[in-house]
């Protein structure tokens, strides 16, 4: 496994999820309490104005934070700065980026971004990663 201190500046950390499922969503809704029916009921979404549901933008957030996950023995995210660029759909499949930009003492940061399987950019933002 990476030792997250050990990384050098341009390098990356990277993953892909499973296509976007209705259950990723639906559960996502419960847990965070965001029942807006855009996100879970396909003819809400169309009365929306969209081709069908689309995921939380915070779904997708909180996913891009997983590729830290692994290092959490290692430190935490101490900021974490993103906008929103896409929407993420059923079935779409995200590619996760994360690449060291400046290493300053014990603060890693990075440029990190959701990417959809057209290779178009979902999010994008930057995370601060500080050593303990």
């Amino acid at each position: 496994m990476t030792v997250l201190n050990k990384i050098n500046i341009g390098e990356t950390l990277e993953a892909t999820l499973q296509p976007v499922s209705r259950i990723d969503l639906i559960k996502y809704a419960g847990s965070s309490g965001d029942f807006n029916p855009i996100h879970t009921i396909d003819e809400e979404a169309k009365k929306a104005g969209l081709p069908g549901i689309i995921a939380h933008g915070m779904w997708t957030m909180g996913n891009l934070a997983k590729l830290f996950t692994p290092y959490y023995e290692e430190g935490f995210i101490s900021d974490y700065n993103i906008r929103f660029s896409g929407m993420v759909f059923l079935e779409d499949v995200l590619t996760l980026k994360a690449q060291m930009v400046d290493k300053t003492g014990q603060l890693l940061t990075f440029d990190v971004s959701a990417i959809n399987q057209k290779q178009k950019d979902v999010v994008k933002g930057k995370i601060t990663f500080e050593l303990y």
